[in-house]
């Protein structure tokens, strides 16, 4: 679980991220962020029902990226504030292969 510093969770926060302009997405994930003026980077994961209309299966692709965000954390640059945006393709994906695609999106992004 992300530390409570780490988590992006005011609505005016979340919306600040969602007008930017600035991200980037593959077809299993993406990131939108804007920069913050903190010492740490704060995140939130998005799974809609678009993804999966079960709520065990948003849950669990929400809880494995939240996972895979912590073991990164030392890796994330500091001073942003990101959503983590899914979509259906990540369903299938096991472990692995999200933390892959996740890796690649935040490089593509200039995070990591």
């Amino acid at each position: 679980m992300l530390s409570k510093d780490h988590r992006l969770r005011h609505e005016k926060d979340i919306g600040k991220v969602l007008k930017s302009r600035a991200g980037a997405f593959d077809n299993a994930c993406g990131v939108k962020m804007v920069k913050n003026d903190l010492d740490f980077s704060r995140f939130a994961v998005v799974v809609g029902t678009k993804v999966s209309k079960k709520a065990v299966d948003r849950n669990r692709i929400r809880r494995q990226y939240r996972e895979i965000l912590r073991s990164m954390m030392s890796m994330i640059k500091p001073g942003f504030d990101v959503i983590l945006l899914t979509a259906k393709p990540a369903l299938p994906l096991d472990y692995h292969q999200k933390e892959a695609k996740l890796k690649g999106t935040l490089h593509r992004a200039k995070l990591l």
